[in-house]
């Protein structure tokens, strides 16, 4: 029994790795612009956070200062950094969309090339199935 089990757990083995080396689809436009719009956001989230991690951490250091400066400590000579920048208010890439006037919506049916109709039968243009 505990060989077969071995034996079956052997044959499992192989047949769950070939599954993970199986191929996705590539993804559509839609799923593309979604993905890069979900990307967009998120630098521009990671943009805000430091931002304000960046102004908290002014105000802590200028109400460090102001405390020393009231106790009587000689406080510490600020560093240089770079100035906070703000990266505004998030605005999400335009779509490319088509007019309506190109989209075909609201144009009028092409001009008739030929007559709707024909000279011939019904009896010419469906023969009927031989038996």
């Amino acid at each position: 029994m505990k060989h077969t089990l071995t034996l079956l757990c052997a044959l499992a083995l192989p047949l769950a790795a070939t599954s993970a080396f199986a191929k996705l689809p590539a993804p559509s436009p839609e799923a593309q612009a979604k993905a890069a719009d979900t990307a967009a956001r998120t630098a521009w989230n990671t943009k805000t956070d430091a931002y304000l991690l960046c102004k908290a951490q002014d105000q802590v250091a200028a109400k460090y200062r102001a405390s020393a400066q009231a106790a009587g400590k000689p406080a510490p000579a600020a560093m240089a950094t770079p100035p906070c920048v703000d990266p505004g208010p998030y605005a999400a890439a335009p779509t490319e969309t088509k007019p309506i006037e190109a989209s075909g919506a609201h144009s009028p049916a092409p001009t008739a090339a030929a007559p709707p109709s024909t000279n011939q039968t019904s009896a010419q243009t469906n023969p009927a199935p031989k038996k």
